[in-house]
């Protein structure tokens, strides 16, 4: 049967509807608002109003993952991560963090966070001996092609969307044999991680094959470059801010081939624009 619900820390998340996960960047140089929100009390006071727009779950990164972004010691990235999750779990909202460190995952875990969302699908050294050590806890495994340093110099060859499958079913198949029960664990085919604008439509398209590996989805496409490029006129990209209109269709698209959480920064517009979609589907069958 298909997973309707996602086993968290704290919460079991009704997947039945597509859930809207907020993006809140603790970072100086994150692709789209680096910068915006690096103090906590910043950081704090955009995740309440990402809550206040309807946002389901927060995503809380205090490492930029952006093509070309260097990687950031253990303890500048908990000194930024962890004060906010310290605050942010007395709000009893599913919160996710987005690393791929063990140490901060361990760190935030204990502060009560309820999700892991890696980039490195727990191949870190360490990491899935820390998700042994909290057996209820979310975890979304993503795909990336080669690191954040080099996935865009050198971008995936051939037929993208078999070899994301066969690596996103290898690593769900070492989860379950780890003895990680499959409702604690979400999917991301990694848009924009190593793949080019017209990969990462191809995984759109055939969203239908990641489906076929029996978990949610998790579809990342907020104001990412492929979009920008799609965008473009003359050359010019519009800037990360700038691709709204982009971004929701990319959502709707991905929720309406199955997705079932979406990943963004903008999460008023996008409550709004599934909600439009909602009614049209709890309509279909009407005259």
């Amino acid at each position: 049967m298909p997973i309707t619900h996602w086993q968290t820390s704290r919460f079991l998340i009704d997947l039945s509807k597509p859930k809207v996960m907020g993006i809140v960047n603790i970072t100086p140089d994150s692709f789209s608002d680096g910068g915006q929100f690096e103090s906590n009390t910043k950081a704090l006071k955009h995740a309440e109003n990402l809550l206040q727009q309807g946002a389901d779950i927060l995503d809380i990164g205090g490492e930029s993952s952006r093509p070309g972004a260097q990687a950031l010691s253990v303890e500048e990235e908990l000194s930024r991560v962890l004060p906010f999750v310290r605050e942010a779990a007395k709000w009893q909202v599913p919160l996710s963090v987005d690393t791929y460190k063990p140490e901060v995952m361990k760190a935030a875990l204990d502060l009560g966070a309820d999700i892991i969302n890696d980039i490195w699908a727990l191949r870190q050294p360490g990491a899935w001996d820390v998700i042994a050590q909290f057996p209820n806890c979310g975890i979304c495994l993503m795909h990336m092609h080669r690191d954040p340093q080099t996935m865009q110099i050198e971008p995936m060859k051939g037929n993208v969307v078999h070899s994301v499958k066969d690596f996103l079913a290898q690593q769900l198949f070492k989860a379950v044999s780890l003895g990680i029960k499959k409702e604690r664990i979400v999917l991301d085919s990694g848009v924009g991680f190593g793949k080019t604008t017209e990969q990462n439509l191809a995984m759109l398209s055939h969203q239908a094959s990641f489906l076929s590996l029996g978990q949610p989805l998790l579809a990342g496409w907020s104001r990412k470059s492929s979009l920008g490029k799609i965008l473009a006129v003359d050359g010019h990209e519009p800037a990360s801010s700038d691709r709204l209109g982009a971004s929701l269709a990319a959502a709707l698209l991905a929720v309406q081939n199955g997705a079932a959480i979406v990943r963004v920064h903008d999460v008023k517009e996008t409550v709004q624009a599934l909600k439009v979609w909602q009614a049209v589907q709890a309509n279909v069958s009407a005259p």
